[in-house]
């Protein structure tokens, strides 16, 4: 009933562009809470530089993209079940690996890290982790790192709404550790008052369009992006082909969650 239902509202969504549009054309794009990279901005509509790209990408390809702000979870299950098309967000996701194929081109990467108050030890190796009080951010996966660390019976994990109010749980000491992405955190940083606020490096991925393979034009659609993309790059509006690599993992990150 609730998949019928969101299929519906999809396709209701859909009317008013297909009325302008041919509807073979008309791209469902989902997209999360992560600013500054993809979010819902004050009016409701989706903002953030990977979204300003993707809208680009996609019209330049020849698409009409539709957004629909997801949970990170829910993106990953119509992803895998075809209720959208495609997910502007990060590569190498184990849980939805066979479900997804990812873009050859990425705009840039993003950096996961362990954040702490200054005269805390830093974290040079993941197994500091075991015995500490770890702030996770509430809806957030860490690309599946998430259900690892809440099996642990060594690490207290406590959610935190957002990243504002991680950071101030972990000003207040009630963690030990922050795991949060480097560019949501620095967005809410505020001088001078927290200026005790430093990070260690855990781990860096990067960010792709991910294309649902229950889509049979899966294959077409990555190479419409990709060949968009290199187009953009050749006129001077997209940044530069990055050849994408594996990027830092700090010693002892779970092997299943590379």
């Amino acid at each position: 009933m609730l998949t019928a239902l969101i299929a519906l509202v999809l396709l209701s969504n859909s009317v008013a562009s297909a009325e302008k549009a041919d509807p073979s054309k008309i791209l469902r794009i989902a997209y999360v809470e992560f600013p500054p990279i993809t979010y819902q901005n004050d009016a409701g509509k989706p903002d953030g530089t990977f979204i300003d790209m993707t809208r680009k990408v996609a019209e330049e390809a020849g698409y009409v993209p539709e957004f629909l702000y997801l949970p990170v979870s829910r993106a990953y299950l119509y992803l895998s079940n075809g209720l959208i098309d495609v997910w502007p967000g990060v590569t190498n996701i184990p849980s939805i690996k066979d479900d997804v194929l990812e873009s050859w081109s990425s705009p840039s990467a993003i950096h996961l890290s362990a954040w702490y108050r200054e005269g805390v030890t830093p974290v040079n190796h993941f197994d500091q982790l075991k015995g500490k009080t770890v702030i996770v951010i509430g809806g957030y996966t860490y690309a599946g790192l998430l259900s690892w660390l809440e099996a642990q019976d060594t690490i207290t994990v406590t959610e935190a709404p957002n990243h504002r109010s991680a950071l101030d749980m972990l000003k207040r000491k009630r963690g030990d550790y922050l795991l949060d992405y480097r560019q949501p955190v620095e967005e809410v940083l505020v001088m001078p008052s927290d200026s005790m606020i430093r990070y260690s490096k855990v781990r860096s991925r990067n960010l792709a369009w991910l294309f649902s393979l229950a889509n049979p034009r899966a294959a077409l659609l990555r190479d419409d992006f990709d060949d968009a993309y290199i187009r953009l790059v050749e006129r001077g509006e997209a940044p530069p082909v990055r050849v994408m690599e594996e990027g830092f993992i700090i010693p002892g990150f779970p092997d299943a969650y590379r």
